[in-house]
């Protein structure tokens, strides 16, 4: 029997400053999410395999909206960022490459939000549950929820074909 494919890849070692470490974690999170969706097909990924309904294609979809939010209305204080939709189904007219495009666009704002000001102790721009947080706090909040969407990503991508690893 081969050996399944592996994706893994190296955690980074960036330590050159605050705002360079995190957002190295937070890269590294979004990659291992983009990679797991690497030379499938669009029924691959809109396959749903657990009962919940997730799927690959949802969970990208679900952290676009998540960068949007937190990064481009918390952070970068954008109004018509302040209502998205967290939902995970991708309705059968917007296609993989749609939903794979908006989620590098809304990678690529957060970024650009975040390099604004490279003090993470600052306040967000639009107060959290009418507290004051820091953009230290929605780095570290979005780290962790996409590194969790990964793991989930890492079960599914197995799941379809046997393809392992972070």
């Amino acid at each position: 029997m081969t050996e399944p494919e592996t994706q893994r890849r190296p955690v980074p070692f960036d330590d050159g400053g605050e705002l360079d470490t995190a957002l190295a974690f937070l890269s590294f999170a979004r990659e291992c999410v983009l990679k797991k969706t690497d030379g499938l097909t669009e029924e691959q990924l809109r396959r749903v395999l657990v009962d919940t309904g997730t799927n690959l294609l949802g969970l990208v979809q679900h952290l676009t909206a998540a960068e949007r939010y937190w990064f481009g209305h918390h952070v970068a204080g954008r109004e018509e960022d302040a209502d998205v939709d967290f939902d995970m189904a991708v309705p059968s007219d917007v296609t993989a490459e749609q939903v794979l495009a908006a989620y590098r666009a809304a990678i690529t704002a957060s970024d650009a939000a975040l390099r604004t000001s490279p003090d993470l102790s600052r306040p967000v721009a639009v107060p959290v549950r009418d507290q004051p947080l820091s953009v230290r706090w929605v780095v570290a909040h979005m780290t962790s929820e996409t590194a969790r969407h990964a793991g989930h990503a890492d079960i599914l991508r197995e799941q379809i074909d046997g393809a392992t690893g972070r």
